[in-house]
C-alpha cells in the first residue's frame, strides 16, 4: 500500500496533466513600475463608459486561482459594465506560493511599508494617478486567502480604502506561520477581540474614520471555519466600536444578514451566513453576474451585487432578486468543489469529515491538492 506521502505526490502529478482550461478573461494586464516588492503581477479592467472621477475596486483571487478565473466566476466585470467603476487584479506569483495564495500570514509581505502590501499599494496609486480615478473611493475585496489578504490591506492602510469585504476569510494578525495559519483556518486559537482590535491599531498610525466591511461565510465550511469570520466581525466592529449586538438581523431564506450602524444610522459592517454552502463566494446564478465554477457556488445571492450596494457605488439588491435558498440547501448538501484535477465535483454530505479520512483531508490540505 502506498504510503500517504506517495499517495499526495501521484494525485499532485495528477492534478497538473488535468488542469482545467484557463478561464476567459476580460482583463488587461497592467505594466508595473514601482518597485513591486511582494513580485505579483496585476490586471486590470476599465469598462467602455467609465464614469469620471470613478470608485476603484481590488479584487483578491483565492489560492489556486488567477485573476481571470475569480473575474469570471464573481462577474465584476460585468457588474463594472453596468456601474461604470474601474477594477484592479493583483495576481499571485507560484515564486511566491506554489498554490498561488496571497501570503496573508507571512510577517514580510503583511507590513504597511514593504511586500505584497506594498506592491498591491503601487498598483493602487498607479492607477488613480493613469486614469483620475476617485481616491476616497477605493475598496477591496477577496476570496479565501484574498479575503484574509483584504482584511491585510483594510488594517495596513485604512487611510487608503473606504470599505472591504472578505469572503471566507480571516481576521489581521491572526497568524504568522504556516502552521498557525492551518490552524486558524481550523478555527482553533483565534485571538480574542481585545487582540484582533490591537493588531488594527497597531498596524497604521490611522485613528479613524474606519472602513466600512462586509463579510460573507457558508455555514458548511470545512476548509476555513465560520469562526474564522466571526473573528473578523469581531475584530472590525471593535475596531468601530460598535456594539455586540447587531442593529438589524434579516433573513433572507435560510440565510442570515446581520447589519451594524454607527450613532448616525449608517451600516458600518455586515455579516451574511450563508445556509448549506461550503468554502467559496456565493453567486446567483442566472442573474448575469459571475458564472458557477471551481469556489465560485451558486448558493441563490450574488455576493459580488451586495457587496457594491454595500459601499454604495452599485444599485441596492432587491428582496426578489434573491432566491430564498439554493438547491444545495434544500438537499442538505454542501456544494464542494474538487481541486483542478480533471474529477468531476461532487455533491458531499454537509458535514466535517472525521478519523482517517479527516487526517488525510488535511495533509492534502496542507500539499495545496484540496482546500
Amino acid at each position: 500500500m502506498p504510503s500517504l506521502s506517495e499517495t499526495i505526490a501521484r494525485l499532485s502529478a495528477a492534478r497538473g496533466m488535468g488542469r482545467a482550461a484557463a478561464s476567459p478573461t476580460r482583463l488587461s494586464e497592467l505594466t508595473l513600475s514601482g518597485s513591486n516588492p511582494g513580485a505579483l503581477k496585476a490586471y486590470t479592467y476599465l469598462p467602455d463608459l467609465l464614469a469620471p472621477n470613478a470608485p476603484l475596486v481590488v479584487v483578491l483571487h483565492g489560492c489556486t486561482q488567477s485573476a481571470a478565473d475569480y473575474d469570471h466566476g464573481s462577474g465584476w466585470s460585468q457588474l463594472a459594465d453596468r456601474h461604470g467603476f474601474a477594477l484592479l487584479f493583483p495576481e499571485q506569483q507560484r515564486a511566491n506560493n506554489p498554490h498561488l495564495c496571497f501570503n496573508w500570514f507571512a510577517p514580510d509581505d503583511i507590513h504597511r511599508n514593504g511586500g505584497e502590501v506594498l506592491s498591491i499599494v503601487q498598483m493602487i496609486r498607479s492607477l488613480i494617478d493613469a486614469h483620475g480615478l476617485d481616491e476616497r473611493r477605493v475598496f477591496v475585496t477577496g476570496l479565501s486567502a484574498g479575503g484574509a489578504m483584504a482584511a491585510v490591506m483594510l488594517a495596513t492602510h485604512p487611510d487608503i480604502f473606504a470599505g472591504g469585504a472578505v469572503i471566507a476569510g480571516l481576521p489581521f494578525g491572526c497568524a504568522a506561520s504556516v502552521p498557525e495559519a492551518m490552524a486558524r483556518m481550523r478555527g482553533q486559537g483565534l485571538p480574542a477581540e481585545a487582540a484582533l482590535v490591537d493588531a488594527v491599531l497597531a498596524a497604521s498610525p490611522h485613528t479613524g474614520p474606519w472602513p466600512s466591511l462586509s463579510i460573507w461565510h457558508g455555514m458548511q465550511d470545512h476548509t476555513v471555519a465560520p469562526a474564522a469570520g466571526e473573528a473578523v466581525l469581531s475584530q472590525w466592529r471593535g475596531v468601530h466600536g460598535l456594539e455586540v449586538a447587531a442593529t438589524e438581523t434579516q433573513a433572507l431564506g435560510a440565510h442570515r444578514h446581520r447589519i451594524w450602524r454607527d450613532g448616525a444610522g449608517m451600516a458600518r459592517v455586515e455579516a451574511f451566513a450563508i445556509a448549506g454552502m461550503g468554502h467559496g463566494a456565493p453567486i446567483q446564478a442566472g442573474d448575469g453576474i459571475g458564472a458557477a465554477g471551481p469556489y465560485m457556488l451558486n448558493a441563490g445571492i450574488s455576493s459580488t451585487r451586495h457587496i457594491a450596494a454595500f459601499w454604495q457605488i452599485a444599485d441596492a439588491v432587491a428582496a426578489t432578486d434573491t432566491d430564498h435558498e439554493s438547491a444545495d440547501a434544500e438537499t442538505g448538501f454542501a456544494a464542494r468543489p474538487s481541486p483542478r484535477d480533471g474529477f468531476p465535483h461532487r455533491l458531499t454530505p454537509a458535514r466535517q469529515a472525521s478519523g482517517p479520512g479527516k487526517v488525510i483531508e488535511d495533509a492534502l490540505r496542507a500539499a495545496g491538492l484540496m482546500r
